[in-house]
Protein backbone atom coordinates (compact mmCIF):
# COMPACT_ATOMS: atom_id res chain seq x y z
CA UNK A 1 0.00 0.00 0.00
CA UNK A 2 2.69 2.44 0.86
CA UNK A 3 4.32 1.92 -2.05
CA UNK A 4 1.27 2.40 -4.21
CA UNK A 5 0.28 5.49 -2.39
CA UNK A 6 2.50 7.69 -1.35
CA UNK A 7 0.79 9.45 0.79
CA UNK A 8 0.15 6.83 3.30
CA UNK A 9 4.38 7.40 4.05
CA UNK A 10 4.59 9.04 7.23
CA UNK A 11 6.55 8.35 10.39
CA UNK A 12 7.60 4.65 12.05
CA UNK A 13 3.98 5.50 14.55
CA UNK A 14 1.48 5.70 11.88
CA UNK A 15 2.99 2.91 9.96
CA UNK A 16 3.00 0.57 12.52
CA UNK A 17 -0.99 1.59 12.82
CA UNK A 18 -1.00 0.99 9.31
CA UNK A 19 0.24 -2.61 10.24
CA UNK A 20 -2.13 -2.38 12.91
CA UNK A 21 -5.37 -1.71 10.21
CA UNK A 22 -4.27 -4.18 8.28
CA UNK A 23 -4.06 -7.15 10.70
CA UNK A 24 -7.47 -6.84 12.10
CA UNK A 25 -9.29 -6.50 9.04
CA UNK A 26 -7.77 -9.45 7.96
CA UNK A 27 -8.51 -11.02 11.00
CA UNK A 28 -12.32 -9.48 10.61
CA UNK A 29 -12.34 -11.08 6.93
CA UNK A 30 -11.57 -14.91 7.37
CA UNK A 31 -12.94 -14.72 11.06
CA UNK A 32 -16.13 -14.14 9.45
CA UNK A 33 -15.77 -16.75 6.87
CA UNK A 34 -14.89 -19.37 9.22
CA UNK A 35 -17.43 -18.54 11.84
CA UNK A 36 -20.27 -17.85 9.42
CA UNK A 37 -20.90 -14.29 10.64
CA UNK A 38 -22.51 -11.56 9.00
CA UNK A 39 -20.46 -8.79 7.71
CA UNK A 40 -23.41 -6.39 9.43
CA UNK A 41 -22.61 -8.27 12.54
CA UNK A 42 -18.73 -7.30 12.59
CA UNK A 43 -17.76 -3.76 14.65
CA UNK A 44 -15.65 -1.69 13.11
CA UNK A 45 -12.06 -2.13 14.71
CA UNK A 46 -10.80 0.28 16.78
CA UNK A 47 -6.93 0.62 14.83
CA UNK A 48 -8.96 0.87 11.63
CA UNK A 49 -11.30 3.60 12.71
CA UNK A 50 -8.24 5.47 14.74
CA UNK A 51 -5.63 4.96 11.28
CA UNK A 52 -8.57 6.67 9.12
CA UNK A 53 -8.74 9.62 11.86
CA UNK A 54 -4.77 10.29 11.90
CA UNK A 55 -5.15 10.61 8.31
CA UNK A 56 -7.61 13.17 8.58
CA UNK A 57 -5.49 14.99 11.13
CA UNK A 58 -2.71 14.82 8.56
CA UNK A 59 -4.99 16.44 5.45
CA UNK A 60 -4.41 12.91 3.54
CA UNK A 61 -7.32 12.80 1.07
CA UNK A 62 -9.98 10.49 1.69
CA UNK A 63 -9.56 9.44 -2.14
CA UNK A 64 -5.67 7.64 -0.37
CA UNK A 65 -7.79 5.65 2.04
CA UNK A 66 -10.20 4.70 0.02
CA UNK A 67 -8.31 3.26 -2.48
CA UNK A 68 -5.73 1.34 0.21
CA UNK A 69 -8.71 -0.55 1.08
CA UNK A 70 -9.29 -1.03 -2.77
CA UNK A 71 -5.47 -2.16 -3.13
CA UNK A 72 -5.77 -4.56 -0.05
CA UNK A 73 -8.69 -5.86 -1.08
CA UNK A 74 -7.03 -6.92 -4.35
CA UNK A 75 -4.05 -8.53 -2.34
CA UNK A 76 -6.00 -10.29 -0.21
CA UNK A 77 -7.82 -12.22 -3.42
CA UNK A 78 -4.60 -12.65 -4.86
CA UNK A 79 -3.61 -14.91 -1.76
CA UNK A 80 -6.82 -16.62 -1.45
CA UNK A 81 -6.40 -17.58 -4.86
CA UNK A 82 -2.84 -18.77 -5.11
CA UNK A 83 -3.58 -20.77 -2.22
CA UNK A 84 -6.46 -22.20 -3.76
CA UNK A 85 -4.47 -23.29 -6.99
CA UNK A 86 -1.98 -24.86 -4.52
CA UNK A 87 -4.96 -26.98 -2.84
CA UNK A 88 -5.86 -30.66 -4.14
CA UNK A 89 -9.41 -29.54 -4.13
CA UNK A 90 -11.68 -31.06 -7.56
CA UNK A 91 -12.46 -27.66 -9.68
CA UNK A 92 -15.45 -27.24 -8.89
CA UNK A 93 -15.14 -27.11 -4.91
CA UNK A 94 -12.48 -24.40 -5.98
CA UNK A 95 -14.70 -22.63 -7.98
CA UNK A 96 -17.49 -22.68 -5.35
CA UNK A 97 -14.67 -21.50 -2.76
CA UNK A 98 -13.44 -19.09 -4.65
CA UNK A 99 -17.03 -17.75 -5.15
CA UNK A 100 -17.45 -17.50 -1.36
CA UNK A 101 -14.72 -15.78 -0.89
CA UNK A 102 -14.78 -12.84 -3.21
CA UNK A 103 -18.59 -13.11 -2.49
CA UNK A 104 -17.56 -11.96 1.37
CA UNK A 105 -14.64 -10.01 0.91
CA UNK A 106 -16.64 -7.55 -1.68
CA UNK A 107 -19.66 -6.91 1.10
CA UNK A 108 -16.70 -6.80 3.87
CA UNK A 109 -14.59 -3.94 1.86
CA UNK A 110 -18.07 -1.83 1.06
CA UNK A 111 -19.23 -2.07 4.97
CA UNK A 112 -15.54 -1.21 6.50
CA UNK A 113 -15.04 1.49 3.56
CA UNK A 114 -18.61 3.03 4.36
CA UNK A 115 -17.31 2.88 8.19
CA UNK A 116 -13.46 4.43 7.75
CA UNK A 117 -14.22 6.94 5.68
CA UNK A 118 -17.71 8.20 7.93
CA UNK A 119 -14.98 8.23 10.67
CA UNK A 120 -12.43 10.14 8.65
CA UNK A 121 -15.16 13.03 7.57
CA UNK A 122 -15.96 13.44 11.27
CA UNK A 123 -12.76 13.77 12.29
CA UNK A 124 -11.89 16.09 9.10
CA UNK A 125 -14.54 18.39 10.36
CA UNK A 126 -13.86 18.56 14.29
CA UNK A 127 -9.80 19.15 13.24
CA UNK A 128 -10.56 21.81 10.75
CA UNK A 129 -13.00 23.48 13.08
CA UNK A 130 -10.07 23.45 15.90
CA UNK A 131 -7.45 24.53 13.65
CA UNK A 132 -9.90 27.39 11.70
CA UNK A 133 -10.69 28.47 15.42
CA UNK A 134 -6.95 29.04 16.26
CA UNK A 135 -6.13 30.35 13.30
CA UNK A 136 -9.16 33.34 13.26
CA UNK A 137 -7.86 34.30 16.65
CA UNK A 138 -4.36 34.51 15.72
CA UNK A 139 -5.65 36.93 12.58
CA UNK A 140 -8.19 38.70 14.82
CA UNK A 141 -4.45 39.25 17.27
CA UNK A 142 -3.27 40.34 14.37
CA UNK A 143 -5.84 42.81 13.29
CA UNK A 144 -6.26 44.09 16.90
CA UNK A 145 -5.61 47.62 17.99
CA UNK A 146 -2.99 46.18 20.83
CA UNK A 147 -0.81 44.70 18.14
CA UNK A 148 -1.09 47.79 15.96
CA UNK A 149 1.07 50.10 18.13
CA UNK A 150 3.88 46.88 17.83
CA UNK A 151 6.68 46.73 15.69
CA UNK A 152 8.47 43.71 16.81
CA UNK A 153 5.46 41.58 15.55
CA UNK A 154 7.39 38.44 13.84
CA UNK A 155 6.32 38.49 10.46
CA UNK A 156 7.43 35.12 9.44
CA UNK A 157 6.34 33.57 13.02
CA UNK A 158 2.66 34.81 12.09
CA UNK A 159 2.84 34.02 8.49
CA UNK A 160 4.02 30.26 9.85
CA UNK A 161 1.16 30.37 12.15
CA UNK A 162 -1.87 31.68 10.04
CA UNK A 163 -0.66 30.01 6.72
CA UNK A 164 -0.60 33.26 4.59
CA UNK A 165 2.47 35.39 3.31
CA UNK A 166 2.35 38.40 5.08
CA UNK A 167 4.71 40.23 3.14
CA UNK A 168 3.07 40.21 -0.15
CA UNK A 169 0.52 42.87 -1.41
CA UNK A 170 -2.75 42.07 -0.13
CA UNK A 171 -6.21 42.19 -1.30
CA UNK A 172 -8.80 42.41 1.85
CA UNK A 173 -12.56 41.22 0.96
CA UNK A 174 -15.14 40.92 3.23
CA UNK A 175 -18.09 38.42 2.27
CA UNK A 176 -21.24 37.61 3.61
CA UNK A 177 -24.60 35.83 2.12
CA UNK A 178 -28.20 35.56 2.99
CA UNK A 179 -29.29 33.92 6.22
CA UNK A 180 -31.33 31.35 3.81
CA UNK A 181 -28.46 30.82 1.83
CA UNK A 182 -27.83 26.95 1.62
CA UNK A 183 -23.85 25.94 2.97
CA UNK A 184 -22.72 29.01 3.35
CA UNK A 185 -19.82 29.53 4.47
CA UNK A 186 -18.43 26.31 2.37
CA UNK A 187 -19.61 28.60 -0.45
CA UNK A 188 -17.72 31.38 0.36
CA UNK A 189 -14.74 29.90 0.41
CA UNK A 190 -14.83 27.86 -2.68
CA UNK A 191 -15.49 31.08 -4.26
CA UNK A 192 -12.50 33.00 -2.26
CA UNK A 193 -10.07 30.95 -4.44
CA UNK A 194 -11.88 31.30 -7.61
CA UNK A 195 -11.05 35.10 -7.27
CA UNK A 196 -7.36 34.59 -5.72
CA UNK A 197 -6.89 32.14 -8.88
CA UNK A 198 -8.52 35.35 -11.06
CA UNK A 199 -5.50 37.53 -10.14
CA UNK A 200 -3.05 34.82 -10.91
CA UNK A 201 -2.25 34.34 -6.70
CA UNK A 202 0.54 32.04 -6.29
CA UNK A 203 -0.19 31.11 -3.06
CA UNK A 204 -3.57 29.88 -1.19
CA UNK A 205 -5.46 33.18 0.34
CA UNK A 206 -6.74 33.47 3.75
CA UNK A 207 -10.24 32.62 5.14
CA UNK A 208 -11.95 33.29 8.28
CA UNK A 209 -15.05 32.69 9.19
CA UNK A 210 -16.77 35.52 10.97
CA UNK A 211 -19.64 33.46 11.51
CA UNK A 212 -22.13 31.86 9.36
CA UNK A 213 -23.11 34.23 7.07
CA UNK A 214 -19.93 36.54 7.14
CA UNK A 215 -16.40 35.38 6.34
CA UNK A 216 -12.89 37.51 6.15
CA UNK A 217 -10.40 36.85 3.21
CA UNK A 218 -7.01 37.89 1.79
CA UNK A 219 -5.91 37.44 -1.64
CA UNK A 220 -1.94 38.02 -1.92
CA UNK A 221 -1.31 39.91 -5.15
CA UNK A 222 1.46 39.03 -7.32
CA UNK A 223 3.74 41.40 -8.17
CA UNK A 224 2.74 43.52 -11.13
CA UNK A 225 -0.92 42.65 -10.89
CA UNK A 226 -1.97 44.74 -8.10
CA UNK A 227 -3.33 47.97 -11.08
CA UNK A 228 -6.07 45.44 -12.37
CA UNK A 229 -6.54 43.03 -9.58
CA UNK A 230 -9.82 45.10 -8.02
CA UNK A 231 -10.79 44.57 -11.80
CA UNK A 232 -10.19 41.39 -12.34
CA UNK A 233 -12.11 40.10 -8.70
CA UNK A 234 -15.37 42.52 -10.08
CA UNK A 235 -15.68 40.36 -12.86
CA UNK A 236 -15.14 37.25 -11.49
CA UNK A 237 -17.28 37.27 -8.78
CA UNK A 238 -19.83 38.38 -11.29
CA UNK A 239 -19.77 35.57 -13.66
CA UNK A 240 -20.39 33.54 -10.64
CA UNK A 241 -23.67 32.13 -9.97
CA UNK A 242 -25.32 32.55 -6.90
CA UNK A 243 -22.61 34.45 -5.82
CA UNK A 244 -22.33 36.13 -2.14
CA UNK A 245 -21.83 39.92 -1.35
CA UNK A 246 -18.50 41.21 -1.61
CA UNK A 247 -17.12 44.63 -0.19
CA UNK A 248 -13.13 44.85 -1.61
CA UNK A 249 -10.69 46.92 -0.41
CA UNK A 250 -7.09 48.28 -2.43
CA UNK A 251 -4.39 45.91 -2.74
CA UNK A 252 -1.56 47.41 -0.24
CA UNK A 253 1.50 45.99 0.77
CA UNK A 254 2.92 44.38 4.58
CA UNK A 255 1.70 43.81 7.38
CA UNK A 256 0.15 47.32 7.15
CA UNK A 257 -1.55 46.35 3.99
CA UNK A 258 -2.76 43.57 5.79
CA UNK A 259 -4.85 45.70 8.11
CA UNK A 260 -5.65 48.54 6.47
CA UNK A 261 -7.52 46.62 3.45
CA UNK A 262 -9.19 44.51 5.70
CA UNK A 263 -10.83 47.88 7.00
CA UNK A 264 -11.15 49.58 4.40
CA UNK A 265 -13.73 46.31 3.51
CA UNK A 266 -15.37 46.51 6.18
CA UNK A 267 -16.26 50.38 5.95
CA UNK A 268 -17.89 49.24 2.20
CA UNK A 269 -19.59 46.25 3.80
CA UNK A 270 -21.39 48.98 6.27
CA UNK A 271 -22.39 50.99 2.96
CA UNK A 272 -23.94 48.48 1.15
CA UNK A 273 -25.80 46.44 4.01
CA UNK A 274 -26.96 50.39 4.72
CA UNK A 275 -28.02 50.49 1.32
CA UNK A 276 -29.56 47.11 1.31
CA UNK A 277 -31.21 45.75 -1.97
CA UNK A 278 -30.36 48.50 -3.91
CA UNK A 279 -26.66 48.13 -3.16
CA UNK A 280 -24.32 46.39 -5.77
CA UNK A 281 -23.10 42.42 -5.43
CA UNK A 282 -19.63 43.69 -5.60
CA UNK A 283 -18.13 47.09 -4.15
CA UNK A 284 -14.96 48.45 -3.83
CA UNK A 285 -13.46 50.94 -1.75
CA UNK A 286 -11.79 52.50 -4.98
CA UNK A 287 -15.39 53.01 -6.85
CA UNK A 288 -15.82 56.57 -7.41
CA UNK A 289 -17.26 58.39 -4.38
CA UNK A 290 -17.39 55.03 -2.39
CA UNK A 291 -14.76 55.85 0.22
CA UNK A 292 -16.34 59.43 1.08
CA UNK A 293 -19.96 57.28 1.35
CA UNK A 294 -17.93 55.14 4.12
CA UNK A 295 -17.10 58.01 6.57
CA UNK A 296 -20.51 58.34 7.20
CA UNK A 297 -21.21 54.64 7.24
CA UNK A 298 -21.86 54.50 11.19
CA UNK A 299 -24.23 57.25 11.09
CA UNK A 300 -26.49 56.86 8.30
CA UNK A 301 -29.27 58.60 10.26
CA UNK A 302 -27.31 61.99 10.34
CA UNK A 303 -26.56 61.43 6.90
CA UNK A 304 -30.25 61.14 5.80
CA UNK A 305 -31.03 64.37 7.45
CA UNK A 306 -28.06 65.75 6.30
CA UNK A 307 -28.62 64.64 2.04
CA UNK A 308 -32.96 66.46 3.05
CA UNK A 309 -31.13 69.01 4.04
CA UNK A 310 -28.80 69.90 1.35
CA UNK A 311 -30.94 68.97 -1.67
CA UNK A 312 -34.14 69.64 -0.85
CA UNK A 313 -36.95 67.88 -2.48
CA UNK A 314 -34.72 66.51 -4.90
CA UNK A 315 -33.91 63.83 -2.04
CA UNK A 316 -37.43 62.26 -2.71
CA UNK A 317 -36.82 58.68 -3.51
CA UNK A 318 -39.12 58.80 -6.75
CA UNK A 319 -38.04 57.31 -10.21
CA UNK A 320 -37.68 61.17 -11.35
CA UNK A 321 -35.74 62.65 -8.72
CA UNK A 322 -33.70 59.45 -9.13
CA UNK A 323 -33.14 60.52 -12.81
CA UNK A 324 -32.61 63.71 -12.15
CA UNK A 325 -29.94 63.08 -9.12
CA UNK A 326 -27.85 61.30 -11.29
CA UNK A 327 -27.92 63.52 -14.32
CA UNK A 328 -26.90 66.23 -12.22
CA UNK A 329 -23.74 64.00 -10.33
CA UNK A 330 -22.60 63.16 -13.86
CA UNK A 331 -22.86 66.79 -14.72
CA UNK A 332 -20.78 68.72 -11.76
CA UNK A 333 -18.44 65.57 -11.87
CA UNK A 334 -17.51 66.34 -15.68
CA UNK A 335 -17.30 70.10 -14.80
CA UNK A 336 -20.52 71.00 -15.91
CA UNK A 337 -20.08 70.42 -19.03
CA UNK A 338 -23.44 69.30 -20.75
CA UNK A 339 -21.49 67.81 -23.89
CA UNK A 340 -18.99 65.61 -21.48
CA UNK A 341 -22.41 64.67 -19.39
CA UNK A 342 -24.24 63.77 -22.23
CA UNK A 343 -21.33 61.19 -23.30
CA UNK A 344 -21.57 59.41 -20.01
CA UNK A 345 -25.31 59.25 -19.93
CA UNK A 346 -25.83 58.68 -23.80
CA UNK A 347 -28.11 61.29 -24.01
CA UNK A 348 -28.72 64.67 -26.45
CA UNK A 349 -27.04 67.80 -24.73
CA UNK A 350 -30.42 69.64 -24.17
CA UNK A 351 -31.63 66.45 -22.46
CA UNK A 352 -29.04 67.07 -20.11
CA UNK A 353 -29.54 70.79 -19.64
CA UNK A 354 -33.43 69.95 -19.13
CA UNK A 355 -32.52 67.60 -16.32
CA UNK A 356 -30.01 69.79 -14.79
CA UNK A 357 -32.17 72.57 -14.66
CA UNK A 358 -35.28 70.62 -13.49
CA UNK A 359 -32.68 69.66 -10.70
CA UNK A 360 -32.14 73.04 -10.01
CA UNK A 361 -35.63 73.65 -9.76
CA UNK A 362 -36.18 70.53 -7.38
CA UNK A 363 -33.77 71.59 -5.22
CA UNK A 364 -35.53 75.22 -4.60
CA UNK A 365 -32.06 77.30 -5.03
CA UNK A 366 -29.09 77.64 -7.53
CA UNK A 367 -26.09 75.63 -7.35
CA UNK A 368 -23.22 78.06 -6.72
CA UNK A 369 -21.72 78.48 -2.95
CA UNK A 370 -22.26 75.29 -1.77
CA UNK A 371 -21.37 73.62 -4.92
CA UNK A 372 -19.32 70.77 -2.60
CA UNK A 373 -21.96 70.11 -0.34
CA UNK A 374 -24.22 68.88 -3.33
CA UNK A 375 -21.68 66.32 -4.80
CA UNK A 376 -21.17 64.81 -1.82
CA UNK A 377 -24.84 64.59 -1.13
CA UNK A 378 -24.92 63.02 -4.79
CA UNK A 379 -22.81 60.85 -4.08
CA UNK A 380 -24.40 59.59 -0.91
CA UNK A 381 -27.85 58.64 -2.62
CA UNK A 382 -25.85 57.14 -5.00
CA UNK A 383 -24.13 54.39 -2.56
CA UNK A 384 -27.07 54.44 0.38
CA UNK A 385 -30.12 54.71 -2.54
CA UNK A 386 -33.12 54.80 0.34
CA UNK A 387 -31.62 54.70 3.69
CA UNK A 388 -30.93 58.62 2.56
CA UNK A 389 -34.22 59.76 1.10
CA UNK A 390 -36.97 60.76 2.19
Amino acid sequence: MVTEISELSGDQQLLQLLRDTVAVNVDAFFSSIRHRIPVRKLEPATAALEYARRLAQREVSVDALVRAYRLGHHAALNVVLDEIRASNMDPKLRLDVYELMAAVSFEYIDWISQRVVAAYQEERERWLEKRNSLRTLQVRELLSKSMLSKSDVDIDAMTTAIRYPLRRTHLALVVWCEETHRDGLAAMERLVRKLADSIGAREDPLFVSVDRVTGWAWLPVAAGSASNAVARVRACAEAAVDAPHIAVGDPLRGVEGFRRSHQQALDIQVVAMAAGSNARRVNAFSDPGLSVAALLGGNVDGAAAWVGEVLGPLASATEGDERLRETLRVFLRAGSSNKAAADQLHLHVNSVKYRVQRAVERRTRPIIDDRLEVEVALLLCQWFGPAVLG
